[in-house]
């Protein structure tokens, strides 16, 4: 029997191999790091399985029945444009846990989310909306755990909140979404992708194989995203004032609504009763409310689960205050649009811990959102350079350790500000990924909290 080649040693990568040895299949993993480390050599030896370091030579094609990618990984290196004209098949870790997933033929239902901002915490809202109802679900994909884990692991009909990047979605073949969501587009990964077109057309293949019993969800106020969207599903918005047809929206009196396909409409809840603030969050409960609903939770449920959910770890988190100073962790501000959406949920005066891993889009966007309630920035990491390029005039320091900066950050504040950690950079310059980043930020928090 051929072999399967998975390319990168990442989480998605690791769960793909751990599913296809326990299927009996012979499986060779591949990564261009040096060597693996101890804890991965021991469970690669335990799964029997051979890894190669540094490369990836073309011998490893020979017998070599599909190659699995990491999402992090481009189809356009010259190692995979080898694969495929060699005709070999190469799939990502979704559309492997997508074909476990309907060989299972148990009821599971897939309701996946995309966009540049707001996609994880619409997936964790939705699996929270979702369970609510006694509904069997689980929030995967990019927002953590492999859908190929969560598909090896899930009861029988559950609801699959999958969130997706424009990577994972360049790498399916068969997939299908019961329920899909488009959220919104702003310039983001342009070194892979060069202009936003590529970028977008990548977002709507989430959209590919819908049949007309699915639903597709997608901005109201932006239909130059999806007008020419694959797939024959039927469509729901969500945004702000009434929808012509089917969707949900925010009303000018703030009240949460659902338009029918009969054309009745339904109040939901007042936005103050959400615990997540600012506009992004109400756009993020009403497409989340819209997947759970097709998903099979009754309205009544839906209302609870949207007053009772806190929101995700890293997004705008209220994680300490003293003397009057309140500190939020957003570590997931990744990009500056992410960032400008905290600048924008918070009133001020701010201080802002700004920097890392500069990902090459301009910060000069964030100077009208910091407008009147910026008290000092704190540029930090390596993105230090273009910060100050950007946003030099404006009153900041310069503090290239994140520990350091975190600490002048909070003994620059004063009673009634809010100290916000949105970095707007990625994280690896300091730390292995955003998670590491906020939970580190929050230990120093605490610390602080406790004087």
């Amino acid at each position: 029997m051929a072999r399967t080649l998975v390319v990168g040693a990442g989480r998605s990568g690791l769960a793909a191999v751990r599913h296809l040895r326990n299927r009996g299949r012979e499986v060779v993993l591949t990564d261009r790091m040096a060597e693996p480390g101890e804890h991965l050599e021991r469970e690669l030896t335990t799964l029997g399985v051979a890894g190669v370091w540094g490369d990836h030579p073309l011998s490893l094609l020979e017998n070599c029945g599909e190659v699995i990618l990491s999402p992090g990984i481009p189809r356009s290196v010259p190692f995979i444009l080898e694969a495929l004209a060699r005709g070999i098949s190469v799939i990502g870790e979704i559309e492997l846990g997508h074909r476990a997933l309907r060989a299972r033929n148990d009821g599971g239902r897939v309701l996946a989310i995309t966009g540049t901002n707001g996609k994880s915490t619409t997936t964790d809202l939705l699996a929270h909306l979702l369970r609510g109802a006694d509904l069997p679900a689980a929030a995967c994909g990019n927002l953590g755990t492999p859908f190929v884990e969560a598909v090896d692991s899930a009861a029988p009909g559950t609801r699959f909140a999958l969130e997706l990047s424009s990577y994972q979605l360049e790498s399916l073949c068969t997939f299908h979404a019961e329920g899909a969501a488009f959220l919104n587009l702003t310039p983001d990964h342009l070194a892979r992708y060069g202009t936003l077109e590529p970028y977008r057309q990548a977002k709507l293949r989430i959209f590919e194989r819908q049949t007309e019993a699915d639903l597709r969800v997608v901005p109201a106020a932006a239909p130059e995203l999806w007008r020419d969207a694959p797939g024959r599903a039927a469509t729901a918005t969500f945004g702000w004032g009434e929808p012509e047809g089917p969707g949900a929206f925010c009303d000018a009196a703030g009240l949460l609504k659902v338009n029918d396909r009969d054309g009745s409409v339904t109040a939901l809840l007042h936005r103050s009763e959400l615990r997540i603030p600012g506009d992004h969050n109400v756009e993020n409960a009403l497409a989340a409310l819209l997947l759970a609903w097709h998903g099979g939770a009754a309205l009544p449920v839906i209302v609870e689960g949207l007053r009772t959910y806190g929101g995700l770890a890293h997004r705008i988190a209220l994680c300490g205050e003293r003397g009057g100073v309140k500190v939020y962790n957003d570590s997931k501000g990744t990009n500056v649009d992410a960032t400008l959406i905290a600048l924008r949920a918070l009133p001020g005066p701010l201080v802002l811990l700004l920097g890392g891993e500069d990902k090459g889009a301009s910060y000069a966007p964030l100077r009208a959102a910091m407008e009147g309630k910026l008290r000092r920035i704190i540029f930090l990491g390596d993105a230090i350079p273009q910060l100050k390029r950007d946003l030099g005039d404006l009153p900041h320091d310069e503090v290239w350790d994140f520990d350091v900066a975190v600490a002048r950050a909070l003994g620059l504040a004063q009673p009634g500000d809010q100290v916000l950690l949105s970095p707007a950079c990625a994280s690896f310059d300091q730390f292995k990924n955003f998670e590491e980043r906020g939970e580190r930020f929050e230990a120093l928090v605490r610390g602080w909290a406790k004087v």
